[in-house]
């Protein structure tokens, strides 16, 4: 089989709403509908509008706490071993092990393992980086960072039907109803 008989022919199917009211109520009615693969697109941040539409608490908090751990483990790891196992000097009569010398550079390492871990676990779960998105495909899409609110139902999500989808989107009275195109 061919991956252009595996992938859907479409993305899926977009609403034009005008009003920010109108999209947040659309979005209600698509999830209470049992639809979960769907967007909502504005120009500005609306924040019924990610309640309505079911966003799920984001991992990456979880990633930077790993990461933190990993990089103090790290940190204070290869400090012990330079100066315990690896290559031990005896400065003063002090001991090997002096966790309080090592306390800055955990620290440092803490910082730098949790910073990129978030930073590169936020990239991979946005996708990213993603030049080009099907939505981009449809000519009015372009007025979502003007005045125009979307809904976007995508193809992939279970419960879509071309037909029933279509009525669904028809009966939330938007704008327009376009296809968008894989």
């Amino acid at each position: 089989m061919s991956h252009a008989q595996l992938s859907p022919a479409i993305y899926g199917l977009l609403a034009e709403f005008d009003t920010p009211t109108d999209l947040v109520d659309a979005a209600k009615a698509a999830h209470a509908a049992g639809y979960r693969k769907f967007d909502a697109y504005s120009p500005f941040p609306i924040e019924e509008a990610s309640e309505a539409v079911g966003f799920h608490k984001s991992r990456v908090p979880l990633i930077v706490l790993v990461g933190g751990i990993l990089g103090g483990a790290s940190g204070y790891g290869l400090q012990y071993w330079i100066n315990c196992i690896s290559y031990p000097l005896n400065i003063g009569g002090k001991p090997y092990q002096s966790w309080p010398a090592f306390i800055v550079p955990t620290f440092e390492l803490t910082i730098l393992f949790a910073g990129l871990c978030g930073v590169f676990g936020m990239f991979a779960l946005n996708g990213l980086p993603m030049p080009h998105h099907p939505l981009f495909n449809v000519d009015r899409f372009s007025l979502v960072t003007r005045d125009k609110f979307f809904l976007c139902v995508e193809a992939a999500d279970p419960k879509f039907d071309m037909d029933g989808t279509q009525r669904f989107m028809e009966s939330l009275r938007p704008t327009s109803i376009s296809e968008v195109p894989h």
